[in-house]
């Protein structure tokens, strides 16, 4: 158990770069068009580094971190120069530990060789391209601002410029989509070789242009088969499914995003960031070794830049044992092959008789699979992936 505990497992850090060309109908993320103006880069980087000098008052903050994440928005905006700033004002105040892993999230209409080139100089390892589609139809009408050629493009400036870990996105499900068509796709972007791909069916979310305004999607009975024959096809093409939506080559898992998905640790820096530290109670509180504590910055960009720099950014809670069990039952029932049944108490500090009575009426109904110590999603489990979850909601 104790190679699970949190205290003792490497932290990962996320930084959110939250600025965009131009506001997808889809996306729900903390995401702001640029407008005429460029975004404040240098300001922003400064307040990134602020921030992180903030989150490390606490001492479970100073371990040796694991992974970094730069999201968005559109991090491919910041010129190279703002990124390096940034990751050597990160390697400056904490330790990484041995090839940590460094990922930056690229729009393919936002990047050059130059751009590509400075990010791989400043120490980033692994970029993560936003395609969503190879069909210049559905790029258009998922209002993306790059083209299918400008897709590819980005793929081939990325190697060029030494890169050797690239996960692409693409969406299924999409406005007027076929079988034949998501197939096409899919191939597609196969056919770019990438280390990753997250597979994932386009979703319609409150607060989007798409929310106020929803088009046509495929039927569900549609969907479904769009999602079964992608994991077959990803699958004989080598890439093996280890998460919901993530398929990798061997050895190319996202090291970062398996943190999450086994309830580790994470700091987060930049407007809206989202954050979980583990923390060891005072010698008096012995009701549990350690408790949770989730934090979330400022949203807006003004507001996270112009916030007091003498005080903590944002929001801080500690998480209750039915938020403990609820956010466990989130991020591991979406893993493949499972978890050690171990995981559980060892990163929440509950015992597994917790949550003993809810597994083992989902083992009778087909959904999980317990085998010794190994607690795994069927894969009816995997296909009614919320109702499975559901059922550890207090």
């Amino acid at each position: 158990m104790d190679s699970f505990a949190p205290l003792q497992r490497p932290p990962a850090l996320y930084v959110h770069l939250p600025w965009c060309v131009r506001k997808c109908p889809y996306c729900d993320f903390n995401s702001h068009p640029d407008g005429r103006e460029a975004p404040p880069f240098d300001a922003y980087v400064e307040r990134l580094l602020l921030d992180l000098d903030l989150e490390l008052r606490e001492p479970a903050a100073r371990r040796p971190i694991g992974s970094i994440f730069i999201g968005g928005g559109t991090p491919s905006l910041f010129p190279g120069a703002a990124i390096r700033r940034l990751l050597d004002g990160i390697r400056a105040r904490v330790e990484l530990i041995p090839n940590a892993e460094i990922t930056l999230e690229a729009n393919p209409g936002t990047v050059d060789a130059a751009h590509f080139a400075a990010y791989r100089e400043a120490g980033v390892d692994r970029l993560s391209i936003g395609v969503q589609s190879l069909s210049a139809g559905h790029l258009e009408r998922l209002g993306r601002i790059h083209t299918p050629d400008e897709a590819r493009e980005a793929v081939r400036i990325a190697r060029a410029q030494g890169f050797d870990n690239l996960n692409l996105d693409l969406m299924f499900g999409l406005p007027g989509q076929t079988l034949e068509t998501a197939r096409a796709d899919l191939e597609a972007l196969i056919a770019l070789e990438p280390e990753h791909v997250s597979y994932y069916q386009l979703t319609v979310e409150p607060g989007t242009a798409f929310g106020a305004c929803p088009p046509e999607l495929p039927d569900a009975d549609l969907v479904a088969d769009m999602s079964v024959e992608g994991a077959e096809c990803l699958e004989a093409a080598g890439y093996g499914r280890y998460e919901t939506s993530a398929y990798a080559r061997p050895g190319r898992r996202c090291r970062h995003n398996l943190n999450y998905w086994r309830f580790g640790d994470y700091l987060g820096i930049g407007a809206g960031a989202h954050g979980k530290l583990t923390e060891r109670r005072t010698p008096e509180d012995d009701s549990a070794p350690w408790r949770v504590r989730r934090t979330e910055k400022p949203a807006r960009p003004d507001r996270y830049l112009d916030a007091d720099p003498r005080r903590p950014l944002g929001t801080r809670r500690f998480l209750s044992e039915s938020d403990l069990v609820l956010e466990f039952a989130l991020n591991a029932f979406r893993l493949t092959d499972g978890f050690e049944t171990a995981l559980f108490t060892a990163t929440t500090g509950l015992p597994w008789s917790r949550i003993a009575p809810e597994v083992q009426a989902a083992v009778r109904d087909g959904l999980l699979d317990l085998s010794r110590d190994h607690l795994t999603p069927t894969p009816l489990g995997r296909d009614f992936l919320d109702d499975l979850v559901a059922r550890f909601v207090s």
